[in-house]
C-alpha cells in the first residue's frame, strides 16, 4: 500500500473550510484545469454512506470513479473510500484540526495500483507526483476561497 498526504494551514475556522467542501460545485472548483472531470453524481454530502461518480480523462480514455463516504465527524474529518476505479484500493481522509484558531488541513491517502508491485514500483513516483501538483492546487483553491 502506498501513501500520500499534503497539509496546509488556511486562516480560517475548521467551520468555514468544512462548510466550503459541503458546497455542490466543490469537486468542480477543487479539480486543476489541467484534469479533464466530469462529475456524474452526487449524493449525500459529507455524511457516512454519501456518494460521489466522476469521470476522469486520461488524454481520450474516460475512467468512471465511484466513491462512497466512510467516515464523518462534523468539522473534524470525513473519508472517502473507492467502490470501483482506476486502483485496487483507494481510502481518502480529509482532516480539519483547529491550530491557533486556524484550519490545519490534512489530506491523507492510502491506495494500491492495480497491476501489483512492479506496477507500484514503476508508476508508484508518478501518481505522487500528479497527487502532489492536484493537492497542492486543491489547497490554494480552498486558501483562496476560506480566507
Amino acid at each position: 500500500m502506498l501513501h500520500f498526504q499534503h497539509s496546509s494551514v488556511i486562516n480560517a475556522s475548521p467551520e468555514v473550510v468544512w462548510k466550503f467542501h459541503e458546497r455542490s460545485d466543490i469537486l468542480q472548483l477543487l479539480t486543476p484545469p489541467w484534469q479533464p472531470m466530469r462529475v456524474v453524481r452526487r449524493e449525500g454530502g459529507l455524511e457516512v454512506g454519501a456518494i460521489t461518480e466522476f469521470k476522469l480523462f486520461l488524454g481520450p480514455v474516460p475512467l468512471t470513479w465511484l466513491a462512497r463516504h466512510t467516515e464523518c465527524e462534523k468539522y473534524r474529518l470525513f473519508t472517502d473510500t473507492q467502490i470501483s476505479g482506476p486502483f485496487e484500493s483507494w481510502i481518502h481522509r480529509h482532516r480539519f484540526e483547529l491550530e491557533n484558531g486556524k484550519t490545519k488541513l490534512t489530506d491523507d491517502i492510502s491506495y494500491v495500483m492495480p497491476g501489483g508491485d512492479a506496477v507500484e514500483f514503476i508508476g508508484g513516483w508518478l501518481v505522487q507526483a500528479q497527487l502532489e501538483a492536484m493537492f497542492r492546487y486543491r489547497h490554494f483553491v480552498t486558501k483562496r476561497e476560506c480566507e
